[in-house]
């Protein structure tokens, strides 16, 4: 008999792409303050206030997103809050803190990516957020929801690859009112914030992955991500060995990691297999329907992982770790050559809308 537990985390090693600080803290943003009479159940006068955004991380390592999208929004004399990482905090804080007023637009700046969903939690102590996640959460608050929310109320999230995710989207505007949806706004691209020549864009990401620690060398990745990419004219194999911006709008690459975990504890240390080789590893968790569907759902082949396994007692502790390589494009303003596409919610070339 065993017992099947299991972790994935992605370590990311980028200075500008797409958790620690107490509650809330920079709430002195210059607001610039319009008072207008909206009727909405329950709220008799509603005040219309500059846009909130909402730091829903903290930097780690050399990682500076968080960092450089405060910097963005506070120049931009938006109110700043910073410090709460969940959802369920967002739209507390707003409830306690909004009576009276109706924000123009609520900002979320969190990484998001296409194997853990979002770094934003449900709830303080909660998982990230996913489909699955996300419909628990919405089932253990089922009357919970923004006062001053309508359906003139604008939600954009700032996180890499959201837009892409209809049904994810859908659950997120259901969550902060379940009665009159707001509008809500997310690019299917990654945002970047403190670039060279702007402070916020968008690009377009291409994937190529390797077993870590054991890359067959930027000509064989960059034929490999060529073929994935037929109708692409970009040089591949110096985007992939370029890690900053060379030039205004030109393309560029970083690398992360993405391990798999799993500790299977077995009745006794007799029952445990022998997984002598990384052929012996990949077969035996293809073999497992848990294990192989977590993979599956990640979409990296197995043997693009490093696999190792270590025994404990009675307990087989199997590793996979797959390097990444990311390329991203920048999006340009196709009537202004030479320029960054202009960061219009309203555009549905670049933002995806509810």
């Amino acid at each position: 008999m065993k017992l099947i537990t299991s972790s994935i985390i992605a370590s990311f090693i980028f200075l500008i792409a797409c958790q620690k600080s107490d509650f809330y803290k920079n709430e002195n943003s210059t607001l610039g303050l319009a008072s207008t009479a909206i009727h909405q159940k329950e709220v008799a006068h509603v005040e219309v206030v500059q846009p909130i955004v909402f730091i829903a991380g903290f930097d780690e390592d050399e990682n500076a997103y968080y960092t450089n999208a405060t910097r963005h929004f506070k120049q931009k004399k938006y109110k700043v809050v910073e410090g709460l990482y969940s959802i369920d905090e967002i739209i507390n804080y707003l409830n306690l803190h909004q009576s009276g007023k109706n924000y123009s637009e609520i900002h979320i700046v969190s990484h998001s990516n296409p194997w853990r969903g979002m770094s934003l939690k449900t709830k303080k102590d909660g998982d990230r957020i996913t489909e699955k996640a996300l419909n628990e959460y919405v089932a253990n608050t089922k009357n919970k929801s923004i006062n001053t929310v309508t359906n003139d109320t604008k939600i954009i999230f700032h996180s890499c690859g959201l837009g892409d995710n209809s049904t994810l989207l859908k659950q997120l505007q259901g969550v902060f009112n379940k009665e009159t949806l707001p509008q809500l706004f997310a690019s299917p691209y990654f945002n970047i914030f403190g670039g060279k020549y702007t402070e916020h864009y968008l690009a377009k990401p291409y994937y190529v992955f390797y077993p870590t620690a054991q890359s067959k060398g930027p000509l064989a990745l960059s034929q490999e991500i060529a073929a994935a990419n037929p109708d692409k004219d970009i040089d591949w194999k110096k985007a992939l060995t370029t890690r900053e911006e060379p030039g205004l709008g030109e393309v560029y690459s970083y690398r992360f990691n993405i391990p798999v975990t799993w500790e299977i504890a077995f009745t006794t240390a007799s029952e445990i297999p022998n997984l002598n080789t990384p052929d012996e590893i990949m077969d035996f968790v293809a073999e497992d329907e848990n294990m192989a569907r977590t993979l599956f759902e990640m979409n990296i082949p197995l043997e693009k992982y490093r696999w190792t396994t270590k025994i404990k007692d009675n307990v087989l502790k199997i590793s996979g770790k797959t390097t990444a390589l990311c390329v991203l494009e920048p999006i340009m303003n196709l009537e202004d050559e030479g320029n960054y596409a202009n960061l219009d919610i309203l555009d549905n070339t670049v933002y995806t809308r509810l």
